[in-house]
């Protein structure tokens, strides 16, 4: 059963429940333009200054395309990572450990066989996936998991396989990179993978939370807290930034991450983009440049949990890098993705963010490598929003923590 929700005016909105679609405001009075107010309107945590003007709290924008949100199926357990087959099917992971086909139907197949024991516990479990970009040829496909490590705790592993023909199994399956040290903890695996403009993958990792971990952040001889650049073979990249260098490992792309759970291409620039979590307050939006270090535990915009300040409380230091734009309240954002599409063309080039604690996915439109605009879409649903894609078709896939799947198009 396929759920129904239809929005006009603020002035006039109404809802109603059936097989159908979720659509937003068609109003000429909803114009796209940068004088609406944020979109943020709750205190912050902190009162630490940005760096620079509109590094948080960028003008509200609104969305003038009629669009609508379909919810394709609520039967989903958990879903964490969706993945693209080139016939427009998704390879969707959920966190438990079981990684199925879902059409845009909203038909899911069995549990595909094959996939290695994860370590469910807390955050862990079966995470991000990729679909070689090559899989016509030779069926690829790629998964992050969280993997135990017998008394030495678990971590972040990435692995792949070939997708048997008949679908129902995955063959040849390897652990192709584990991002050690293993940690006895439940928390911060990072877990997102994407594909670079030249074939080799690009891995998020976490730093695990716990204060004992949190400097491995900065530690250039961990995998915690880290993008890594590896071949398919999870060897380095030749040409990564710490190449050669004793002190380093030479699969490190950046590092000072917390906790990355979205990461895209540009489409245009090719430059890379993530989202990872903050603390109390403190999410961010990064662009990556190789070998630069990103600040976490050392500088931050946000708070420990229980309110007290992190470390020497500050929040700029040479030598590491600012966020573009952080959240305080937190957005919570899991799995990103730039609008390449046409059917709305106020989307284009957009970056899109899941949030989780938010309830929303953010749309942020960027200009000169700033965010000049934020809306929040979807935020009626009162969903957890996971990973959001864009399918061949054009429109946008998202997953929420409870097992929707939405397509999000034009009306």
């Amino acid at each position: 059963m396929k759920k129904t929700i239809w929005l006009a005016l603020p002035a006039f909105a109404w809802a109603v429940m059936s097989c159908g679609t979720a659509s937003t405001t068609d109003s000429a009075a909803a114009k796209q333009d940068s004088t609406y107010a944020p979109v943020e309107t709750k205190d912050p945590n902190t009162d630490y200054p940005p760096a620079f003007e509109g590094q948080t709290r960028a003008p509200g924008v609104r969305t003038s395309t009629p669009y609508e949100a379909t919810v394709i199926t609520e039967s989903l357990k958990r879903p964490w990572g969706i993945g693209l087959l080139p016939d427009g099917r998704f390879l969707i992971t959920e966190k438990e450990g079981t990684l199925r086909i879902v059409t845009g139907a909203g038909e899911i197949s069995e549990p595909i066989k094959g996939v290695p024991e994860v370590d469910a516990d807390g955050q862990g479990g079966l995470l991000g996936i990729k679909v070689d970009p090559n899989f016509s040829e030779n069926r690829m496909v790629y998964w992050v998991f969280s993997e135990k490590q017998g008394n030495k705790g678990n971590l972040t592993a990435v692995a792949k396989g070939r997708l048997s023909d008949d679908e129902t199994s995955l063959e040849e399956v390897q652990v192709i990179y584990r991002a050690t040290p293993a940690y006895k903890g439940r928390l911060h695996y990072g877990g997102r993978i994407i594909f670079d403009n030249e074939g080799n993958l690009l891995v998020s990792t976490g730093e695990r939370s716990d204060k004992e971990t949190r400097p491995q952040a900065q530690d250039l001889n961990s995998g915690l807290g880290k993008i890594v650049r590896i071949d398919t073979d999870g060897n380095a990249v030749k040409g990564n930034p710490f190449e050669g260098r004793s002190d380093a490992r030479p699969e490190i792309y950046s590092y000072g991450h917390r906790n990355v759970q979205g990461i895209a291409i540009h489409p245009v620039t090719g430059d890379l983009w993530e989202t990872e979590f903050g603390p109390r307050g403190g999410d961010e939006l990064n662009r990556i440049e190789p070998g630069k270090n990103y600040g976490w535990p050392i500088i931050t915009y946000g708070l420990e949990y229980s309110g007290a300040k992190i470390g020497d409380s500050i929040q700029v230091k040479e030598g590491m890098e600012q966020p573009v734009y952080y959240w305080d309240p937190v957005l919570s954002p899991s799995g990103l993705t730039f609008y390449t599409g046409n059917r709305i063309p106020e989307w284009e080039n957009n970056l899109f963010a899941g949030g989780l604690s938010s309830m929303h996915i953010a749309r942020l439109v960027i200009e000169n490598n700033r965010v000049v605009g934020e809306e929040r879409l979807l935020e009626d649903e009162k969903q957890r929003f996971r990973d959001v894609i864009q399918g061949n078709d054009g429109a946008l896939y998202a997953i929420t923590d409870n097992g929707r799947f939405y397509k999000i198009d034009k009306k």
